[in-house]
């Protein structure tokens, strides 16, 4: 981790939101010389106190260790920093914890059957992360190798997109096809007056092809990977999806 980095966002974040050291280490739960120590890069927070910082600013714990957040003037521009999606809307649950849903390698077979039926949605696994903002979001898995550098293992988050009109060419989507079922593809080429779009690989191994506008059933516009191989993807997020238990039965059930 940067020392450097993750030491100016945590004294950055404390002056947007107008607090002295000891007010925010009292937030915390910490020593007003431990805050001092972080914001001074001579010691660095652990996992815990990361969790601590993300929940209080609402902010991504892998947006205080690898982006530079003293560039920004305002909390809520923190929704894109370099170009980068940083926070996460979430679903919240009857008890008012932040969730998301998580549809599950074997769950995505069905989800072509089960995308609109609520009982299977509502099936489905969730995971809570430290951070939000409004919306509708979904994680999907990664199946096979076609868009590196995410692989098999590898979750992809996406934000729900209402109207197939809103595409944006060039970027990136989880799209649920009549004959495919979830694919995670580019989209270049788009034209709603053509009646169809291209999708394409990063891998080039794999052809171009196009999708017609009628045999989508839905779109999720590319947020934010989790990627068991990158390293810049904090421990902390990676073993809440590692210890998500699937009632696999229970889904198959409501395939059928």
């Amino acid at each position: 981790m940067n020392k450097t980095t993750i030491a100016l966002n945590i004294a950055h974040l404390r002056k947007l939101k107008g607090l002295s050291q000891g007010a925010l280490a009292e937030e915390l739960s910490v020593p007003r010389t431990t805050l001092g120590s972080w914001e001074e890069g001579k010691s660095s927070p652990s996992i815990e106190g990361l969790t601590g910082i993300a929940k209080f600013f609402q902010v991504s714990i892998d947006a205080i260790v690898t982006n530079d957040l003293t560039k920004i003037n305002d909390l809520k521009s923190l929704i894109e920093v370099g170009g980068k999606r940083i926070l996460f809307p979430m679903l919240v649950d009857k008890e008012g914890n932040d969730m998301i849903e998580l549809v599950p390698v074997k769950a995505s077979a069905g989800y072509l059957i089960g995308y609109n039926d609520p009982e299977f949605i509502q099936n489905l696994p969730r995971i809570s992360l430290p951070y939000m903002i409004n919306g509708k979001y979904r994680a999907f898995p990664i199946i096979g190798d076609s868009m590196p550098p995410l692989e098999k293992g590898a979750f992809v988050i996406g934000k729900y997109i209402e109207n197939v009109s809103d595409i944006k060419d060039g970027k990136t989507y989880v799209i649920l096809t009549q004959n495919d079922g979830l694919v995670y593809k580019r989209i270049l080429r788009y034209s709603p007056s053509d009646g169809y779009v291209v999708l394409h690989s990063d891998n080039k191994f794999y052809s171009p092809y196009q999708l017609l506008l009628e045999e989508i059933f839905e779109v999720w516009e590319f947020v934010c990977s989790i990627n068991p191989s990158d390293s810049q993807i904090s421990d902390l997020v990676y073993s809440m999806l590692q210890s998500i238990q699937y009632d696999v039965q229970e889904i198959k059930r409501n395939i059928k």
